[in-house]
């Protein structure tokens, strides 16, 4: 499949983030061929530099970008969805491969404004960056088997992929992995807060707060082989009436679990909102 990738010609259209983390991992990984690569967008600046750092094409005109394009990568926010397919609509390949990144979009509507039915839609998450990322993907009917292994490829470049035959779970995804990372990040900054109060220096506390979580999630990889449960793992450092016992039951009765699940929910119908709102405005 390495092989068959390198020969394929690949746009990104956005050159954001996202895209340079895709680049990134592609490239370093020799995924892609630099002379079949093309990244587009409006802004100028950024396309050169990504294409000096990179050394793949850069073009501002998206529909000129696609002409030749075997895989599209849509890695633009998703208010921009609407601009940029309809741009597009009318120039891919018959047998091209579109996927999009864009959060709430589902692949219906990106069908209806690509007007193309080989489409790919998935939910990375900022890990990605450094091929630590999860990506959760589905695909329309019309997509291949050989296309299902190329984007399997392409996001098994950046981390851990996971296929799914329902789209809802996409949707799902964008509020627990996507929106993931925002989770983790304030769970930890809390808990260096709490070692600040406690007494210790900030750089220390982070130290022992990032340590902490590291290991953890390390020690759950080789218990998980054995067949180990989360819950079995955190009653093993819970004695009875001890400090973890104690400052668990605080927890509880705070409410964490509860805030916890429904900033998920919260996240998952804020992604519904914005798929919404971006069909009504394509029916305005």
């Amino acid at each position: 499949m390495k092989n068959e990738l390198k020969s394929l010609n690949l746009t990104i259209i956005g050159p954001g983030v996202m895209a340079e983390a895709i680049l990134t991992n592609l490239l370093s990984k020799n995924l892609i061929s630099v002379e079949k690569t093309i990244i587009a967008g409006p802004h100028q600046p950024r396309l050169d530099d990504l294409s000096q750092r990179f050394g793949v094409k850069a073009e501002t005109n998206n529909l000129n970008a696609i002409k030749s394009a075997d895989v599209i990568l849509l890695t633009v926010k998703p208010q921009q969805i609407v601009k940029v397919l309809s741009e597009l609509k009318g120039g891919f390949l018959k047998d091209s491969l579109l996927i999009s990144i864009a959060a709430g979009i589902s692949t219906q509507l990106l069908a209806e404004l690509s007007g193309h039915s080989k489409i790919v839609r998935a939910m990375p998450n900022t890990p990605a960056r450094i091929g630590k990322g999860m990506t959760l993907w589905t695909a329309t009917p019309q997509v291949t088997v050989e296309q299902l292994e190329i984007a399997k490829s392409l996001f098994a470049a950046m981390g851990t992929e996971l296929h799914v035959e329902d789209e809802e779970y996409v949707e799902k995804a964008t509020a627990l992995s996507g929106t993931g990372p925002s989770y983790v990040y304030l769970f930890m900054e809390a808990l260096v807060d709490a070692g600040v109060h406690l007494g210790f220096p900030r750089r220390m506390a982070e130290t022992m707060v990032i340590e902490t979580l590291r290991g953890s999630v390390e020690f759950y990889d080789q218990a998980s082989d054995a067949g180990k449960h989360l819950a079995a793992l955190r009653n093993q450092v819970t004695s009875p009436g001890g400090t973890s016992a104690e400052a668990l039951y605080f927890l509880e009765k705070a409410g964490f679990r509860t805030a916890l699940s429904r900033a998920v929910w919260a996240a998952y119908q804020r992604t519904l909102e914005l798929g919404q709102n971006i069909q009504h405005t394509t029916k305005e």
